[in-house]
C-alpha cells in the first residue's frame, strides 16, 4: 500500500521547511507554498531525522482514502482555546486549583468523571449569570473555522463532541457550523450553579461512540473519520478513527497517538488530507 508523508511547518518552522525538503532529495507536491508538502514516502526514521528539532509536523498515512467524510472534534484545548471549567473558576478566585485538576485529568493521572465533578462541586452556588460573561472569553483555536467549513463544503459530517457542557459546546458548534453536538449538561437551581453534572457524564467511551454512530448513520467505516482531540478522554476516539490525531495534546496523549500535530493550527489536519491552500474555505 503507498504511504504519503505530509510535512507541515508551524509559524516559526516555515523558514527551515524549504532547506529540509530540499536536503532530502525529494520531489515535494507543495500544498502550501512554504508551508505544507507532500512527500512520497521513503523511509519514516529518514524524514524525522532530517525534520529534527525543527517545529515542523509529519503526517504519514495511507495515500487511499485521506480524505475523510466524518469530523468528530474534542472542543476544550482542541477547537477553543480554553477550557471552560477553568474559566468558570477564575470567577471565584479558583483558576489555579482547578486548572491542576483539569490538567492530571487531560493528561490521564485521575478518572475523568470523578475530577468532573470535583471540579464542578467547587463551582457551587455561582450565579448562572456567570456562564454567559463566560462564554464571552471563548477562544476559537486558529484554523478551527477553516476546518469545519472546509470539510463540511466537500460534503463531510462534522460533530462536535465534548466532556464540557452543552452551554458552551452549542454556542460553538453553532458559531462554527458543526452538524450536530454532544456534551454534558450542567445543572442549575434557582438560579445558581447547582455543582453536580446530570448523568450519564459524556466521556471517553460517549466520545467514541459519536464517531462509530455518526460513520454508521452516514453508511462509512470508522476509517473515513478524522478525529482530533487533546486529552486521555479522546484517545478511543483517536483510535477508532481512520486518522486520530493528538493535537497539541498533553505528553501522555501525545506518546499514545499515532497521529500528533505539535506546531501547526488546525488548517493542518486539512492538509493532512491532501486539501490545497486555494481549496480552503476561509484560509
Amino acid at each position: 500500500m503507498r504511504r504519503v508523508a505530509t510535512l507541515i511547518a508551524g509559524p516559526e518552522g516555515r523558514a527551515a521547511l524549504a532547506g529540509i525538503v530540499a536536503a532530502l532529495d525529494a520531489a515535494p507536491d507543495w500544498l502550501a507554498p512554504g508551508e505544507a508538502c507532500d512527500l512520497a514516502l521513503g523511509d519514516e526514521a529518514t524524514l524525522r531525522r532530517a525534520i529534527g528539532g525543527a517545529p515542523i509536523d509529519l503526517v504519514v498515512q495511507p495515500a487511499a482514502g485521506r480524505r475523510k467524510r466524518i469530523l468528530v472534534a474534542d472542543m476544550e484545548a482542541t477547537i477553543i482555546e480554553n477550557e471552560m471549567l477553568d474559566e468558570l473558576a477564575d470567577f471565584i478566585g479558583r483558576r489555579a486549583e482547578v486548572a491542576e485538576i483539569t490538567r492530571r485529568a487531560m493528561n490521564g493521572e485521575l478518572d475523568f468523571a470523578a475530577a468532573l465533578r470535583e471540579r464542578v462541586g467547587l463551582l457551587r452556588g455561582i450565579p448562572a449569570r456567570v456562564l454567559d460573561e463566560a462564554a464571552a472569553r471563548i477562544r476559537i483555536m486558529p484554523g478551527a473555522r477553516e476546518l469545519v467549513a472546509t470539510m463540511r463544503a466537500h460534503g463531510a459530517a462534522t460533530a462536535l463532541v465534548s466532556g464540557g457542557f452543552t452551554v458552551f459546546a452549542e454556542r460553538v458548534a453553532r458559531e462554527l457550523g458543526f452538524d450536530r453536538v454532544s456534551a454534558n449538561r450542567l445543572a442549575i437551581a434557582d438560579g445558581v450553579i447547582a455543582g453536580t453534572v446530570a448523568a450519564p457524564i459524556a466521556g471517553a467511551g460517549a466520545k467514541r461512540a459519536a464517531l462509530l454512530a455518526l460513520a454508521a448513520e452516514r453508511g462509512v467505516a470508522p476509517e473515513a473519520a478524522l478525529a482530533v482531540g487533546d486529552g486521555a478522554n479522546d484517545l478511543p476516539m483517536l483510535q477508532a478513527a481512520g486518522l486520530g490525531v493528538a493535537f497539541r495534546a498533553k505528553p501522555a496523549v501525545a506518546a499514545a497517538a499515532r497521529w500528533r500535530i505539535d506546531h501547526a493550527d488546525l488548517r493542518a489536519l486539512l492538509y493532512a488530507q491532501g486539501y490545497r491552500k486555494t481549496e480552503i474555505v476561509g484560509g
